[in-house]
């Protein structure tokens, strides 16, 4: 996944940050420690995942940043973050939340298509230092990956769908950016890892450092 550059905010297109696209009448997600609102993160179409099946929908990130640190956003299970699986039909822009809450903490400082680029090599960093290399391009223009096999910054976190069981393929690996002041917060150069079961509807969402 490559910065593309900006998009627009509500654009239907693998991106980071901007407004998310949800079913209407949709909830903005809130953490279940502190109960406020989430930032959101990032969403992927699902159909660039490729595989010869189309209109799969799209996977929508949040993590709470209202005190980082406190709400154990990095954790699959605590919470303090939200992947949610939503069907490509029918799909509007998620209202604020009311009450005034700071946009800092419900969206990122910037919105960020991306641009596909197959890789032979199968290591994940070292696939983004040889694109770097060969486009001369800094190595934060590399966004992460879709699909493929986890590049685990610490020990193997892969969850398992919470209805069949069954271990949960990689959806997206994603990089906090490449503006530090609008960058995702993954505990200061981390990186966070999404997967999802879409037959249960089920994901899952965590981050390493």
């Amino acid at each position: 996944m490559i910065d593309a550059g900006p998009v627009a905010p509500t654009a239907l297109v693998t991106r980071t940050g901007g407004v998310p696209l949800a079913p209407a009448a949709a909830p903005w997600p809130c953490c279940a420690s502190c109960e406020g609102p989430m930032q959101f993160l990032a969403q992927v179409v699902l159909d660039d995942l490729g595989g010869g099946v189309g209109n799969r929908g799209i996977l929508a990130l949040f993590a709470c940043q209202n005190d980082p640190g406190m709400c154990d956003d990095w954790d699959p299970d605590s919470g303090g973050n939200q992947a949610l699986l939503f069907p490509a039909d029918g799909l509007e822009p998620l209202p604020r939340p009311e009450g005034g809450v700071d946009e800092a903490l419900l969206a990122l400082g910037s919105v960020r298509g991306v641009s596909l680029v197959h890789a032979d090599e199968h290591h994940y960093d070292q696939a983004g230092e040889e694109w770097a290399a060969r486009n001369d391009r800094p190595a934060s223009s590399v966004l992460g990956q879709l699909g493929g096999s986890p590049a685990w910054l610490q020990g193997d976190e892969t969850p398992s769908c919470p209805s069949c069981a069954s271990p949960m393929p990689l959806i997206v690996q994603l990089e906090e950016g490449p503006d530090h002041s609008t960058a995702m917060n993954f505990g200061g150069g981390g990186g966070a890892y999404a997967f999802a079961c879409e037959p249960c509807g089920r994901a899952k969402f965590l981050w390493q450092c």
